[in-house]
């Protein structure tokens, strides 16, 4: 499934506060967005909660959410949304991980940015049959010939505002030669390289940096012949909040994730919290069953228990959609009713393990809520993905879940 991004639509309700989040939501008027609770009937979420609690007084901790999922993350709107308000009520730990999506030709979130001297990459994911390049923890990864390489990485003036950083972590092939600092800040920067890799075939380098900045340059430190492969990176900028860390895939699904190298190499992020959201896309196939879409999620539970065991837990269902169809030689849309089957296997699987569960097709008005969303302009072309806005608000709804539990457990 491809991202469709709208030109023209606002950016700053992207990070709207305050009044702004109010006026946002008002403008929903068909969403029942406070009826909507985190299901949590076993308390899995209470060591993470009264976490959060203790942050929000103490201010003295980090604490990590990974947030796991498709085109909807990979934007970026949507968990852009969640990480801003939490930075805002609960600390800002930093900017979190961020992949090279445009070096690899797709869409990347507007808050950050990678520029590389070289202009040829070959891009792996894991929704690849067949792995063009490795991936990293992101679930994608870049490889290039090309020596003598050169970056620069950083977070962009507008959208980006609030996240300078003076802690780059690189995560890199084993294979791929180690990067120097250039530029202005390359004598205010300590580097520990990794020498042993963290899981098999990743090596990781820390960039300490004396101040914080918005932007670092690195080049490759000599033109060994090898393949450079690079993961991406994530940005600290030292203070105690939320490290809210964003991967998500074009296209992907629950089948995709459940793959052993990918699991070991997210549990490099160590999440404090581990949100997934996913099922959009097997809600296309022709031949989609619910009993074996809950069999591919079942077998991706049993897999992270083993690679992540101990980890807080949230699922969201998926919002409701249309999906193409062609009448008489003309394409039209109509409601995808598969979301809902999807949705009804994700709350029973969770129900019966005891899992965290966030009803995102609840939230966004349920049966028939497409229309709706499509009608108040807040979906994309497609029919599929949504806007800016509609990304915004649906964060918004997660943000309010998430505050109302962790209120709820004092």
């Amino acid at each position: 499934m491809l991202f469709i991004l709208l030109a023209g639509m606002p950016g700053n309700l992207f990070y709207a506060r305050g009044a702004e989040v109010d006026t946002l939501q008002s403008r929903l008027t068909f969403c029942v967005d406070s009826l909507v609770r985190i299901a949590d009937p076993a308390h899995t979420l209470t060591g993470f909660t009264k976490a959060m609690q203790r942050l929000k007084e103490e201010k003295d901790t980090t604490l990590t959410i990974v947030h796991l999922g498709d085109s909807h993350i990979q934007a970026g709107f949507l968990t852009g949304r969640v990480m801003r308000l939490l930075h805002a009520e609960y600390g800002n730990a930093g900017r979190g991980w961020i992949a090279p999506f445009k070096l690899s030709k797709t869409n990347e979130p507007l808050d950050y940015f990678f520029h590389s001297s070289a202009k040829e990459w070959t891009a792996g994911r894991i929704v690849q049959s067949v792995k063009k390049a490795p991936v990293g923890p992101g679930g994608m990864g870049i490889a290039t010939e090309t020596a003598n390489l050169s970056f620069t990485i950083g977070v962009t003036p507008r959208n980006g505002a609030g996240h300078s950083f003076n802690e780059l972590i690189l995560y890199r092939d084993a294979r791929a030669m180690p990067t120097v600092v250039t530029g202005r800040y390359k004598e205010m920067v300590d580097v520990a390289y990794g020498e042993t890799p963290v899981v098999p075939g990743i090596l990781r380098d820390t960039f300490y940096i004396g101040r914080q900045v918005d932007t670092l340059s690195l080049k490759t430190t000599r033109v060994d012949p090898w393949s450079n492969i690079y993961y991406g990176c994530i940005l600290k900028n030292g203070n105690p909040g939320i490290l809210y860390h964003s991967v998500g895939i074009n296209g992907v699904m629950f089948v995709n994730y459940t793959d052993r190298s990918f699991m070991e190499r997210l549990s490099l992020l160590e999440p404090s919290l581990l949100i997934v959201s996913l099922g959009t896309n097997e809600t296309f196939g022709r031949r989609f069953r619910e009993e074996e879409f809950a069999g591919q999620v079942e077998a991706f539970l049993d897999l992270l228990q083993e690679y992540m065991p101990g980890v807080p837990l949230l699922l969201t269902t998926p919002p409701e959609c249309y999906r193409p169809v062609v009448v008489n030689k003309k394409k039209s849309f109509v409601r995808n009713e598969k979301t809902e089957l999807a949705t009804r296997a994700i709350l029973q699987i969770t129900g019966e393990r005891g899992i965290a569960c966030w009803d995102l097709f609840a939230a966004t008005g349920g049966k028939n809520s497409c229309e709706d969303w499509f009608k108040g302009k807040w979906m994309g072309t497609d029919r599929v993905h949504f806007n800016q806005d509609g990304y915004a608000e649906q964060g918004l709804l997660l943000f309010q879940a998430i505050r109302r539990i962790i209120n709820e457990e004092q």
